[in-house]
This record gives structure tokens, C-alpha cells and sequence, in this order.
């Protein structure tokens, strides 16, 4: 996926068992990214630093939703704990990871694997892709996409 894009009609379903949908969302905005795993220092870090701005990016128009390979009772249990408002999507097959293209090779500790490569999208009303933030800033990712917007 790349700037330009329109996104896949189905995106997937989230923690509380809604399926999403692009047509879900008509004339709104919406970012979508995308994390490794629930409960890990750097996920957990950026979930919470979106939730803390979730208000000034609806604000500012925008839908948000988090997607990573764990299951959906993984999901609840992350969103339960530090009280995410907004929907987490389970793909555990990884089919939306790899129509965005972020489900690929990965290196760390010496090791080559395949895996989630955090990356955030921004998509506008019509479902096109206008932004994407590949060096996602953990701590802060709610004032890096504010900022950019």
C-alpha cells in the first residue's frame, strides 16, 4: 500500500466482535496502525499514547483503529487493562497486514523473521491512502500524527 491507494473494503474484526468495514466509514477520516504484539513495552506505549490523544484526533476528524496479529481474546484483555478507546482488529491470519504490505521480513537480535513492521496510515473521506508514518514514534505517536495533520 502507498500514498494514493484506496484501502480493502474489509478490514477485519475488532475485540468486541465488529466487523469493519471501508464503507463503515463514509466522508470520514481514518487512521489505521498497525503493532507487533499486545502487552509489549513499545506497543503498549503507543496504544496508550493514542488513547491519551484519541479526543484531538477525533477532533480533528479521525476515526482510529489498531491492528495486529494477536486473537481477539488477546485484544480484550489489552484493551481492558490500560482502557483503549477504540477498536483493536484481530488478524490473525495476517490478510490485512499483507494488503498493506507490513507483514514482511524483519530483523532483530541477529535473526531474520517475518512480522508486523509498525507502520501508521492515514487515510482521507474517499479511502485514500494520503499519509503513512513507517519511523513511528512509540512514546508519542498521537502528537507525531497531530503534527503531521
Amino acid at each position: 500500500m502507498k500514498v494514493g491507494d484506496h484501502i480493502p473494503e474489509v478490514l477485519g474484526t475488532d475485540h468486541q466482535g465488529r466487523e469493519h468495514r471501508a464503507s463503515d466509514y463514509p466522508g470520514q477520516k481514518l487512521i489505521i496502525y498497525f503493532y507487533p504484539k499486545d502487552n509489549t513495552p513499545g506497543c503498549t506505549a503507543e496504544a496508550c499514547s493514542l488513547s491519551d490523544g484519541y479526543g484531538a484526533l477525533r477532533k480533528a476528524g479521525y476515526a482510529l483503529l489498531g491492528v495486529s496479529k494477536d486473537s481477539v481474546a488477546s485484544h480484550v484483555k489489552f484493551a481492558d487493562k490500560y482502557s483503549l478507546p477504540f477498536p483493536l482488529i484481530a488478524d490473525t491470519d495476517t490478510t490485512l497486514q499483507q494488503q498493506f504490505g507490513v507483514w514482511r521480513e524483519k530483523k532483530m537480535a541477529g535473526r531474520t523473521y517475518i512480522g508486523t513492521v509498525r507502520t501508521t496510515f492515514v487515510i482521507d473521506e474517499q479511502g485514500v491512502v494520503t499519509h503513512i508514518i513507517e519511523k513511528v514514534n512509540t512514546k508519542d505517536a498521537a502528537h507525531q500524527l497531530l503534527d503531521l495533520l
